[in-house]
């Protein structure tokens, strides 16, 4: 490491980067050149090293500290470090974890440039937001009806009540003509497909709440911030400022991440959360299972395609013309 330099830490693009790590009950720390955790232990205490150069992610949750040599090497790896509650969810719900962003260099002007060229236009912006949810659905169908281990689940879109819900969700998204629908339209098909999986992983009585202590409500809020950590990964490393949201609201504080994170929550967060329940997994064998499936499905690099795909079309479609 006498040679070291930001330089060196870049040649794995974050969309091709493995790993997300949640740490807690820990000390991370720059030693010999490289970024360490250190966990206490009864006889003597243990180092483990975090491959800075192949990780997108790191979450620090209860217990943790950092020092400023660490967060130095982490910034220049282009690693994103957030501070969360347990299990990499905030304490309190309804805050955002906050986000650390490495500023040892500039980011990139292009996509924020182009972003910014449709989204004052509230036309082309609801036509990007029905592109992405065009892309949800696409990306849904492809896991779903791909993924053996969710098929042998029985999560398929080859389903009638599926089907139904797709068809009716793109005919009422297609003819939405401001984005409080299409956010009407998205609740009613994530409603069903919460049924669905309610019904084939035998999950009697379920209801959506953020607050419930139940298995299934537990597993897909960790999820759900699991794949916010992912969206805001994307976004930062184009350079477009969560703020700039296409569906969920241009007041609300991070709403882009959430827009971006929606790509993928039902395709891979939905399942898993209820399968996890139904198998009655521990906290850390759900992390495990979503973060393998985040890397096996290609998520974030799907994020990025959809979102560098949107800012670099020269030309935005109206709302007219979707």
């Amino acid at each position: 490491m006498d040679d070291f330099s930001p330089s060196n830490l870049k040649t794995i693009l974050h969309s091709k980067r493995a790993n997300m790590y949640y740490l807690e009950y820990c000390r991370v720390m720059q030693k010999d050149g490289r970024v360490l955790y250190l966990t206490e232990a009864k006889n003597e205490n243990q180092y483990f090293n975090i491959p800075i150069a192949n990780t997108t992610v790191l979450l620090l949750g209860n217990g943790t500290s950092i020092t400023q040599a660490a967060m130095r090497m982490l910034a220049q790896a282009g690693v994103l470090v957030g501070f969360s509650g347990g299990g990499g969810t905030p304490l309190y719900m309804g805050n955002n974890i906050e986000w650390l962003t490495p500023q040892s260099e500039y980011r990139p002007t292009e996509y924020l440039q182009g972003w910014m060229s449709f989204w004052f236009d509230d036309k082309k912006r609801l036509a990007v937001a029905k592109q992405f949810q065009q892309a949800r659905i696409e990306y849904l169908n492809k896991i779903w009806n791909k993924d053996r281990s969710l098929k042998s689940e029985g999560f398929t879109t080859q389903n009638n009540s599926i089907e139904t819900a797709l068809t009716r969700f793109n005919e009422r998204m297609l003819v939405a003509t401001k984005q409080s629908e299409l956010l009407l339209t998205e609740a009613q098909l994530t409603k069903a497909l919460y049924k669905f999986a309610a019904n084939i992983t035998k999950a009697e009585g379920f209801t959506r709440q953020h607050t419930s202590t139940d298995l299934a409500n537990d597993f897909l809020n960790h999820g759900n911030y699991l794949a916010y950590g992912l969206a805001a990964s994307c976004l930062w490393v184009l350079g477009i400022p969560h703020g700039f949201a296409v569906m969920h609201g241009k007041t609300r504080r991070g709403a882009l991440v959430f827009d971006i994170a929606d790509l993928i929550k039902d395709a891979i967060v939905l399942p898993w959360a209820f399968i996890c329940a139904q198998e009655n997994a521990t906290e850390q064998e759900f992390r495990q299972q979503i973060l393998q499936a985040f890397t096996d499905n290609k998520a974030l690099d799907f994020m990025f395609d959809q979102v560098k795909k949107v800012a670099l079309q020269t030309e935005h479609k109206t709302g007219e013309n979707q």
